[in-house]
Order: structure tokens, then sequence, then C-alpha cells
């Protein structure tokens, strides 16, 4: 049983490279939800298995014993292990969960915070315009969605330059590409390897909102020129939104304009790779439900119900 949970807290370790391979293989959208569900299965699982790791320590004690109606001895490892393992896993749940609870504390202020400030500004249909010194630009999710651009955004571009940008922020509220980000500020609160690639996917949500983008206007390289003139004129950028909220300026622009000028990549190109990441969170996931159950039986042989 130790052996099987102690896969889903080192399989996360191989998904950062995985992800970028991913990145450099597969379409963008492809690989945002590809890696996104990974993430988010192999983060599960180690929690499970953390979990799994407490629940033995606890059945130690007389209290728990006798809350979980046990009458034999649990089968385990020597205490020696099994109470220090308990103890840690409950620290770093611990340790999670209030990570967890202060992200989404945050996020949630500042959607709020986004959400009211662009209620203040001029509409056009999905469009809120922010009088602001700062430029910045981005999808805000909510009902309904709106793409938010600051006035000083808006001078700092051309007319084909802003229609780049309007057609890049549909493309992230389009693609539900919010859900992506979340997905992945969770796991990352979840296991310290899931962290890396929390900025994998913001790079691919973004690449895939380029390459929708080009498609709209029909032109890469107007894309790739817009992307880098709203990249930098954001660099001063100080409006509050969250970080599920994309913008144009976000990520490591360089890359993206490269990936723009290049050809589109063919969608066979990284089969091998997403053929690991669907073993990686298999595995992670087969070694969690096979410990699971082995935990399950092992309670019902102590509780008298079945035989070793």
């Amino acid at each position: 049983m130790t052996a099987l949970l102690l896969l889903p807290l080192l399989l996360p370790f191989a998904l950062p490279p995985l992800a970028r391979r991913a990145l450099d293989r597969l379409t963008p959208v492809a690989a945002l939800w590809s890696v996104t569900g990974c993430a988010v299965l192999l983060a599960g699982c180690s929690a499970a298995a953390l979990g799994l790791f407490i629940l033995p320590g606890l059945l130690e004690l007389p209290l728990f014993a006798a809350l979980g109606e046990l009458v034999h001895p649990l089968r385990t490892a020597s205490d020696a292990f099994v109470v220090p393992a308990a103890a840690a896993s409950a620290g770093a749940l611990a340790v999670c969960g209030w990570a967890l609870v202060r992200s989404a504390t945050g996020q949630v202020r500042a959607f709020r915070a986004a959400r009211a400030e662009a209620g203040r500004g001029p509409a056009a249909g999905d469009l809120r315009v922010v009088d602001s010194p700062y430029p910045d630009a981005y999808a805000l999710p909510g009902r309904p969605h709106r793409v938010v651009v600051t006035t000083a955004m808006l001078r700092s571009l051309d007319g084909s330059e802003r229609e780049v940008l309007f057609a890049h922020e549909r493309a992230h509220l389009a693609g539900g590409h919010h859900y992506a980000l979340v997905a992945a500020e969770l796991a990352a609160h979840c296991h310290p390897a899931l962290r890396r690639v929390r900025d994998t996917v913001g790079l691919a949500a973004e690449r895939a909102a380029d390459e929708a983008a080009a498609v709209a206007v029909g032109d890469r390289r107007l894309t790739a020129r817009a992307i880098a003139r709203a990249a930098l004129a954001g660099r001063a950028a100080r409006t509050a939104r969250p970080g599920f909220a994309p913008g144009a300026a976000t990520g490591p622009v360089p890359q993206r304009v490269q990936a723009l000028l290049a050809a589109p990549r063919s969608p066979r190109a990284g089969r091998a790779v997403a053929a690991l990441l669907v073993a990686c969170a298999a595995v992670s996931c087969v070694a969690s439900v096979t410990g699971t159950a082995d935990v399950h039986h092992r309670v019902e042989v102590a509780q008298g119900e079945e035989r070793p």
C-alpha cells in the first residue's frame, strides 16, 4: 500500500517538463486542456494519498479506533512510520487548505473589484472602456462576459491592432480559458511541483487566444505586431484584476510572437506527449484507487467484517 500511495505524490514532479513539451508539440488549445486536466487529476490524487496516509495514524489512537468500531488492531506498517507519516500528511493538507482558501478569497475580491470597475465604464456591446492612464486589456468572465480595455491601451494601438486585441480577448471568453486558469491555480496549491505548471497553462491560454485572433483577422503578422505593441504598452499596467482574467499583454510575449510568425503546428506532432500525459494521470488515478481499496479492506478486517 505504501509504495502505491507514494506514486500520486511523486508523479506531479514529472508534469512540468511534460507540460512544456506538450506546449511545444501540441496545438495551443490541445496543450491547454490536456495539461490542465492532467494537473487537476494529479492534484486530486496527491490530496487523496495524503488523506490515506492520515487515516491509519488516526486509527492508531483509541478514540478514533472506537469511533471506527475496530475490534482488531489495524494491520499497518510499523508505528515508527505510520504516526510520522500521518502527522506530516496532516500538516501538508493543512498548508494546502490554507493556501487554497487564501487564493480563492483573493481572487474573489479581485474579481468583484474588476466587475465594479468595468461597470462604471462606457459600454459598446461586450466591450467596456475604463478611463485609466495605464494601458491594459483583459477578458473578464461573468454574466455577461466583458472585454475590458483602458483608454491608455486604446491610444497605444491603431485601428487594425485594436481589432486584433478585441479578437484575442473574445477568444479567451469564447474558449472558456478562465476555467483552465482557475483549475491550474487550485492545482498549484495542492502540490508544490504543480506551481510551475500554472505558468505553462497561462502561456497555453495566451497562445490559444493568439491563434484564434490570427484566424479572426486573417493576418498572423498583424496579430504578432499587435500583441507585441500591446505588451510593450501594458508593462506599466496597474489595473486590479483576478489571475483568471487573461490579458493580451501577459506571458512571455517574445515566445508568443515567435510562434505567430512560425507556421501553425500539425496536430499530429504531439501524439507521444499526449499519450504520456494520459499515462501519467492514469497511473496516479489507479494507484490512488488501489490504495483506497486496500485501506478500506484493512479497516473492514479490523472491524471483524472480513477475514484477512
